[in-house]
């Protein structure tokens, strides 16, 4: 009830009013049945926004820290967070993320929508990263289809780190769903699970115009190097530099 109410009456028409979404290709998002939405990752405003534009409920994970914080600014995250159904994650990896990945299962067991940022962190300047493969195993154990959703410009309305977001149209772009249940007899066959994730992770390129980087992004957070100039991130659509 306390996601409906946020979305349709408290947060969703002011966030609407102030952002102004430009969303394409949401036709692609099937009606009914389990969907998986395969988003890149560039803020902490991507699962509000995602969710905002999509008339189905849409369950994310988040990182557990979202869950633990202290004084008032915790509580109205916790509070925020729990309402919309969001999942908590310990992203130290492995089996300490597997409750996450089988609550999501569940989920798409019931049919419903289940959204997951396959670079397992937010991006740390723009580019796009290896994508895990947790959105692989989730496609074969549950035989939804994957929706990509590119975020364009995020980045640009919160900054990690940037508590205000700049009030400015967000940008958004639903792919084509992708059907890879001719893998389905595939379970657990790890060559597959990567074939499944680098597809993912090439639509995502294709559609958000951004670098791909084939490094795991939590590896590389702390230190990796920004964009140069001549191969800055561009937004799909916008012309190359020459």
């Amino acid at each position: 009830m306390f996601y409906w109410l946020l979305k349709f009456v408290v947060l969703g028409p002011v966030l609407k009013l102030l952002f102004r979404p430009d969303v394409r290709g949401l036709s692609h998002l099937p009606r009914t049945g389990p969907v998986i939405l395969a988003c890149n990752h560039l803020s902490f405003s991507d699962s509000i926004f995602t969710p905002l534009v999509v008339d189905r409920r849409v369950t994310f994970v988040a990182k557990a820290e979202y869950f633990t914080g202290k004084g008032i600014k915790g509580w109205l995250m916790r509070q925020f967070f729990s309402g919309t159904g969001t999942i908590p994650v310990d992203r130290s990896g492995g089996k300490a993320a597997q409750a996450a990945l089988d609550t999501l299962l569940r989920v798409l067991r019931e049919g419903g929508v289940a959204g997951i940022y396959p670079e397992g962190t937010r991006s740390p300047d723009g580019r796009l990263y290896r994508g895990k493969t947790g959105v692989a195993r989730l496609v074969l154990e549950s035989g939804a289809v994957v929706v990509p959703v590119a975020l364009l410009n995020t980045d640009e309305i919160q900054p990690t780190g940037v508590l205000m977001p700049k009030i400015k149209r967000v940008r958004m772009r639903f792919g084509a769903p992708l059907d890879f249940s001719r893998y389905s007899h595939a379970k657990g066959d790890r060559f597959v699970e990567r074939a499944i994730t680098d597809e993912i992770m090439f639509e995502l390129m294709a559609m958000s115009g951004r670098e791909y980087v084939d490094v795991y992004a939590s590896k590389l957070k702390t230190t990796i190097e920004a964009p140069t100039p001549h191969s800055s991130p561009r937004v799909a659509g916008e012309p190359a530099d020459r």
